[in-house]
């Protein structure tokens, strides 16, 4: 009895793990603007999301990968890795500002699918964080009537 069930495991993973080929059109249909959903799609600007940084990669190696492309804006926040409160360690990803939209489209050329420590990144326009929405059911804040 214990050889049937385990001659039945393998079989399963088998099937759950199965090499063949499922069409990626069926399970998600192309979108109708060819090929690039608004989602995806962001308003080029000065502005670039950084993804895909190692947990060691702190804002000065980010700055400074960066800055060989253009100008990273020195007023205010240029670079930034997003860390995590407790432990200190990068999310894995960061934000970086430059200076004009060319610059930003160097550096987006520049870094996008390469290596920053070990780790390859991604860069693409950042999108703007939409505006907090006020769940239906709660009542409006006081003095707002």
């Amino acid at each position: 009895m214990a050889i049937r069930a385990a001659a039945a495991a393998p079989r399963g993973l088998r099937r759950l793990f199965s090499t063949i080929p499922t069409s990626m059109s069926t399970l998600f249909p192309p979108p109708a603007n060819g090929g690039v959903s608004a989602l995806e799609q962001a308003e080029p600007n000065t502005n670039l999301f950084v993804s895909g940084l190692s947990k060691r990669t702190t804002t000065e190696r980010l700055q400074e990968a960066f800055s060989e492309f253009g100008k990273v804006v020195q007023v205010g926040i240029s670079a930034r890795v997003v860390t995590d409160r407790v432990s200190g360690f990068s999310k894995g990803f960061g934000f970086v500002r430059y200076a004009t939209l060319e610059d930003a489209t160097k550096g987006i050329e520049g870094m996008h699918g390469k290596f920053l420590d070990g780790w390859v990144i991604f860069a693409e326009y950042a999108r703007p964080r939409p505006p907090p929405a006020q769940p239906d059911n709660m009542p409006p804040p006081y003095g707002r009537q």
